[in-house]
């Protein structure tokens, strides 16, 4: 078959590699009928995750439809079309049993394009099928569905409800790429007063407009904290999530936040960023950081289903596998492409 093979920093190659079989009774094979490339897999490329070895397959997201399942799995048959969480949890270890499955202890987590082979290519092994994959309901497409995989989990559960977003709050989000959006999106759950996405690309603050944010910022043009100010009486806002993952934005949410309030951080960081102690011990701030656990996607999934949650919107650019090259230039560029999610579907 063919993946997307990493090499070392900045150097990535679609290239033939050995089919995946079953190592063990509970994995399962699946065929890759959709797939996309999360900002995680750019920092991988950029060298923030020491942790992924060269020659390994990229991605941790997709739907696919099963060609095999290892003795051991019970839910699954061959045959059945289903979404490739994320995360992998072998269901039985102490976090596993809490429903912290990015902290499995028993070879689960954030494994997938991370420290086994990854879901980039034409068909991946997945372990820990069983507690690791979600049946796409009847009428849902594979572009509903993709985002399920890591970005709408991510910014509910790392983001909102890590956040703790009432009703009335003022939420502001810096960054409006996927994860900002699917932010966005899920934090309307909650009904907020007043959402405020703040980023430096007028292309996506359109798109957060677009999602639902009801004030959008262009940090090089204006202040965000003096429209939050204006926004609040002066207070800051209720919950700022942090979804770029770079210092001075991270910096930046704690400087936004109210007095009491709740800086949630969605980014990948590779860098160190300063927490000014000095200045917020008086505030009373929470700081929450998290990897996904995905103990939200069935929820996710019947939201989906049923027509309360549009997906398929973040979806803009659409390939086929053998244009993952083309595909992750487009996505590595959102400011002169728009790119939001791009979909990558095997060649009919």
């Amino acid at each position: 078959m063919k993946a997307l093979v990493y090499h070392g920093p900045g150097v990535r190659s679609w290239e033939s590699v050995p089919d995946p079989t079953i190592d063990k009774p509970t994995d399962a094979v699946l065929r890759v009928d959709a797939v996309t490339i999360c900002g995680t897999d750019l920092h991988i490329l950029g060298g923030d995750v020491p942790d992924v070895a060269p020659g390994t397959i990229l991605g941790h997201e997709a739907v696919g439809t099963v060609t095999a399942i290892g003795s051991g799995v019970q839910t699954l048959a061959v045959g059945d079309r289903v979404l490739v969480s994320c995360i992998s949890s072998c269901g039985s270890c102490r976090y596993c049993r809490h429903g912290s499955y990015g902290q499995c202890l028993g070879g689960g987590g954030w494994i997938l394009g991370h420290l086994v082979n990854g879901t980039q290519a034409e068909y991946v092994r997945v372990p820990f099928a069983d507690n690791s994959t979600h049946k796409v309901p009847d009428g849902v497409s594979d572009e509903q569905m993709i985002v399920l995989a890591d970005i709408l989990p991510t910014a509910y559960e790392v983001g909102v409800l890590n956040g703790g977003v009432q009703p009335a709050d003022v939420v502001a989000i810096i960054g409006s790429g996927p994860i900002g959006l699917a932010a966005i999106m899920t934090a309307k759950l909650f009904s907020p007063s007043r959402i405020v996405a703040i980023d430096l690309a007028d292309s996506r603050l359109k798109a957060a407009l677009e999602f639902g944010a009801d004030v959008a910022v262009n940090s090089s043009v204006d202040d965000p904290a003096e429209v939050i100010a204006g926004l609040t009486g002066g207070l800051g806002a209720d919950v700022v999530m942090e979804a770029v993952g770079q210092p001075q934005t991270f910096e930046q949410a704690v400087t936004l936040v109210r007095p009491g309030g709740h800086v949630a951080n969605l980014g990948v960081h590779g860098q160190p960023a300063t927490l000014h102690l000095e200045d917020i011990w008086i505030k009373n701030l929470t700081i929450t950081t998290g990897l996904v656990d995905t103990f939200s996607t069935p929820t996710l999934v019947e939201l989906v289903a049923s027509g309360r949650l549009d997906t398929a919107s973040m979806i803009t650019h659409r390939f086929v596998l053998d244009e993952f090259d083309t595909a992750y230039d487009v996505f590595a560029r959102p400011a002169d492409t728009a790119a939001l999610k791009v979909l990558l579907t095997a060649s009919s």
